[in-house]
């Protein structure tokens, strides 16, 4: 059971917007949820707003280098705590006391041990640290540690702290006569030295924060009403001190308000300017917002530059000018039109800038780039076009942001040299947008003008085959294509695809050649077939040719000039040999085309210049009379058969294709001057 036409475009109308939906929810999930200060505003900058009073009493919050500076004298005082195993040296001399007796006993004398336990409870009494920890201590500057003995604290200082080695070593120094240092190191005491000291994190972490603590993040109140900067005034250290902390506090107020607030003016924003964008589509684009593919194309190339653009904030790896944004209008313009892609660049600019820093500067420069991106690439039909739009694209950039910086800075040597390596790496990466057209053909089934011109050579295997098969059907296609593109050049229609439909739309004439009067040298085969038959193979050219088409993978815009360049009239001739024949029956089917009717300017256009060559072929005498007769005749003709319903084109633009069809057909057919005869062979020639 079909679905009614009406629940049939409702439901297109839904799908669409869905994709709008289904935008905005992405584009929502990438906004930062914390509030945003309305204002911008930099350091050594002139004021761009108006008067700036207190909104409310706000502390001033001290710069992140005051800060930095105080905590570091302030932690000059800071002693990490050390804790002490106590019970680790009763462990050791007892093993030291077990060792001696079973191994150095009777080699070592007894007064030995004496001394290697007084020594061991020196050194464990002071403390043994690692050495990792005791070299950290020293590269902080640390000179003092708190040793706990027993929930005993006392401050100590960390030269007089032993490593395992350094005890050792001390143990070996001003030995008395009665020890011989040989005889020590045979009881090898290294093994009785182990660290009891180690680092009390929890602790340390608190006499660290406390003595942080102590540090006032604040230096002064601005209270309620107060005066803060007018418009054009400089911004000073102390100011943007003041303005900073304005921020801070109006952020944190936001957030502790739960962010609803923000959320909603999202929702609002994001919303707001994807409904303009539908509303262009619908009103100004219907042929655009037909097609679900055209709708999703454009979504996607917006979202994903807004996508792109919050990840880059976001993370911080990019400058933000690196994203190349005048890709999307170079996209939308490749398949669309200016307006188009200019509205949409618009539209996802105008989202970024709710991302980025400094929006202002951000818009302007984005947008006069998408402008130059629009203007400069009007068909883009060679590499080297796309290499001279990122060269204006380029000079824009540095352009506009050498006049801001001028007008925010008011010195030529306080710009940023490093924007326009920005802008130039920019420019760079706009030449993807040459890979890109190949991509979204492939994915939407779209045809550039690229394309359209690597089809149009006449060397194409198809069109070779074409002019072989069938040169005079070949030679119309090529007067046709020089009929359509000089119509299409007038009414501001696209050249390129008139040209190249036009050379293809007979190649279904391939299949049966001589059965086309264009094709034929003496012998008409249908003087021997009846009307039905001949009009049978007659229109059959429609089907073969889309036959041909889809065989060879032409464009979705080809096979639609080929479908509509007959529309679904009468196969004329045979038609009216069939009334005259006739005339009380019925016409059958046979005798009509199976195409469809022009549903663009390019399919129209190739249908008048169609009849209007195949017509000009059969007038007895060429003059300016009868090539103006027979263009009126024809395209009046179709015109009130309804052949283009259909079609987005005006009265107006059917006078412009008539009259340059009418210069056209006269050029071809003008009358060449007769040249007088050469002399005689024997007759000399004589030279002045």
């Amino acid at each position: 059971m079909k679905m009614p036409r009406f629940d049939k475009e409702l439901t297109q109308h839904l799908l669409k917007i869905a994709f709008f939906v289904l935008g905005a929810l992405l584009i929502l999930q990438s906004f930062p949820r914390e509030g945003r200060f309305r204002y911008t505003f930099q350091e050594g900058k002139p004021w761009r707003y108006g008067l700036m009073t207190a909104p409310y009493d706000f502390q001033i919050y001290k710069g992140e280098a005051q800060l930095k500076d105080e905590r570091t004298l302030a932690l000059k005082e800071f002693k990490p705590y050390l804790r002490m195993d106590t019970g680790l040296i009763d462990k050791e001399l007892a093993t030291l006391k077990a060792d001696f007796i079973t191994k150095y006993r009777l080699t070592v004398p007894m007064h030995y041990l004496d001394y290697m336990t007084a020594q061991l409870k020196a050194m464990y009494s002071t403390g043994i640290v690692s050495n990792k920890e005791k070299e950290a201590l020293l590269e902080d500057s640390i000179d003092f540690v708190v040793v706990v003995r027993n929930k005993v604290a006392q401050t100590q200082s960390v030269n007089s702290l032993f490593t395992a080695s350094e005890a050792y070593e001390a143990m070996y120094q001003n030995l008395p006569p009665s020890i011989n240092a040989v005889q020590l190191k045979a009881c090898k005491l290294n093994n009785y030295l182990k660290e009891n000291l180690s680092l009390d994190n929890d602790a340390t972490k608190r006499e660290k924060e406390a003595l942080l603590a102590t540090v006032s993040l604040t230096s002064g109140l601005v209270q309620r009403g107060e005066r803060i900067i007018d418009r054009g005034e400089i911004i000073s250290s102390e100011t943007f001190q003041v303005l900073t902390s304005l921020k801070r506090v109006a952020e944190k107020r936001q957030a502790a308000a739960g962010g609803i607030g923000v959320l909603i003016g999202q929702i609002v924003l994001v919303c707001g300017l994807l409904i303009l964008q539908f509303l262009f589509l619908w009103f100004f684009r219907p042929f655009t917002y037909k097609r679900k593919a055209n709708v999703a194309f454009v979504l996607i190339l917006i979202t994903s530059l807004v996508l792109l653009t919050a990840l880059v904030v976001r993370s911080g790896i990019a400058n933000v000018y690196l994203i190349p944004y005048a890709i999307l209008p170079i996209m939308v313009r490749t398949f669309f039109d200016s307006r188009t892609a200019l509205f949409a660049h618009i539209i996802t600019v105008l989202l970024s800038s709710a991302i980025v820093s400094y929006p202002y500067e951000f818009l302007l420069l984005q947008i006069t780039a998408g402008m130059t991106s629009v203007y400069s690439l009007k068909d883009l039909t060679q590499r080297s076009q796309l290499v001279i739009c990122a060269i204006l694209v380029f000079l824009t950039y540095s352009v506009m942001y050498l006049g801001v910086s001028l007008i925010q800075e008011g010195a030529i040597l306080r710009i940023n040299p490093m924007m326009f390596a920005y802008f130039m790496l920019n420019a760079g990466l706009m030449l993807s947008s040459y890979l890109l057209i190949y991509l979204f053909e492939w994915l939407f089934g779209y045809t550039s003008n690229v394309t359209l011109v690597e089809l149009s050579n006449i060397n194409n295997p198809l069109l070779r085959q074409f002019s072989e098969t069938c040169p005079g059907s070949f030679q119309h296609s090529m007067q046709v294509s020089n009929l359509a593109t000089a119509g299409a050049q007038e009414i501001n229609a696209n050249v390129q695809l008139a040209r190249t439909g036009s050379l293809y739309h007979d190649i279904g004439k391939m299949l049966n050649p001589i059965f086309f009067v264009e094709n034929q040298s003496g012998l008409n085969p249908h003087d021997t077939l009846t009307p039905e038959e001949s009009a049978a193979i007659i229109r059959k050219h429609v089907t073969d040719g889309l036959k041909l088409a889809h065989k060879h993978k032409l464009p979705l815009v080809i096979r639609d000039c080929i479908r509509s360049h007959h529309g679904n009239g009468p196969v004329r001739y045979f038609y009216n040999k069939f009334r005259n024949e006739h005339p009380d029956e019925p016409v059958p089917e046979v005798f009509f085309y199976e195409g469809d009717l022009p549903m663009s300017k390019e399919t129209a256009i190739l249908m008048m210049a169609d009849a209007v060559e195949a017509s000009s072929r059969s007038l007895k005498t060429y003059s300016e009379e009868s090539i103006s007769g027979l263009v009126d005749k024809i395209i009046d003709n179709q015109i009130a058969e309804g052949l283009y319903k259909h079609v987005p084109i005006t009265f107006r633009d059917l006078e412009k294709l008539k009259r340059v069809f009418k210069s056209k057909l006269i050029s071809f057919y003008h009358a060449r001057i007769t040249y007088p005869e050469a002399p005689a062979a024997n007759q000399p020639l004589l030279i002045e």
